[in-house]
């Protein structure tokens, strides 16, 4: 049995490994979505945000060895886990080329919005706790997270889902 937390620091630092385990499946993922997508801005936008991922797995690398925490490896994320499936089903169906992207942009958005909601409260823990160093590196990683969800609406909205009808 796990010991009992007992402090919004110990919430907190077990809620960043659970990223960095995240950010880790996502890193194994993208370079799969990016293969399948068959628009090319679909196909530059998972490979950008590869290196996105890398750099907010880095990230959190940092906030571990800023604050002596020791290593953040060690759980894993059952939800991005469960995310990460649903889109390796959508890969495997037979489907058009652009039905394919549509679902591939869903799976995407999934995660992102997963990625969000868990960046925007590990930043709200952390200016709650008065580590703002920690809380500017997971506002940069969260502007991010924002800014690839926006893309990959663009994407569906300027050209695929019309595409897929």
């Amino acid at each position: 049995m796990a010991k009992k937390m007992t402090s919004l620091d110990e919430l907190y630092v077990d809620l960043l490994k659970d990223l960095y385990s995240a950010e880790n499946q996502l890193i194994k993922a993208l370079p799969k979505m990016a293969k399948t997508a068959g628009s090319s801005d679909l196909r530059n936008a998972f490979e950008e945000h590869l290196k996105q991922t890398q750099n907010h797995a880095e990230r959190i690398e940092r906030i571990f060895s800023d604050r002596g925490n020791g290593s953040p490896k060690g759980k894993k994320c059952v939800g991005m886990e469960g995310l990460i499936e649903e889109g390796k089903e959508i890969m495997q169906e037979n489907m058009e080329e652009q039905v394919m992207d549509a679902g591939l942009i869903a799976a995407a958005q999934k995660v992102e919005h997963y990625e969000i909601a868990s960046y925007g409260t590990a930043r709200a823990w952390a200016q709650q706790m008065g580590y703002d160093s920690d809380a500017d590196l997971l506002q940069k990683s969260l502007d991010e997270e924002s800014a690839a969800n926006e893309k990959l609406t663009q994407i569906a909205e300027g050209h695929v889902n019309v595409q897929a009808r």
